[in-house]
């Protein structure tokens, strides 16, 4: 499989106690297990993304537990409210062990 890639918008600049809008995209096959090879009739191990989290500063603002039933290149949109001027960090964890991360500044006025 293709190295997988995060993507994350989050604005550059906000106001005190804004809340933004982030958005997060990352390229994963994420097969469930539950398919098998036309060739070999093996089952396909199961490869997915299973956890993602997103902190802020060091404190997580958002965390979600994936499941087998999620599509290919998870998407996630959510709202944060940022009182101060800092860094979002990004982390996906997949089966196979890898992790995944990216971080964000954004400067508050």
């Amino acid at each position: 499989m293709a190295k997988s890639k995060p993507r994350v918008k989050v604005p550059k600049k906000a106001a005190k106690d804004e809340i933004i809008t982030i958005k997060t995209l990352i390229s994963h096959k994420m097969e469930s297990g539950q398919r098998k090879d036309r060739k070999t009739g093996e089952t396909i191990p199961r490869q997915i993304i299973n956890k993602f989290s997103a902190e802020f500063n060091g404190q997580t603002v958002f965390e979600v537990d994936l499941e087998p039933a999620v599509s290919s290149n998870p998407y996630f949109q959510f709202n944060v409210r940022v009182p101060e001027s800092g860094e979002f960090k990004f982390t996906w964890l997949d089966d196979d062990g890898s992790v995944y991360e990216t971080t964000k500044k954004i400067s508050v006025e």
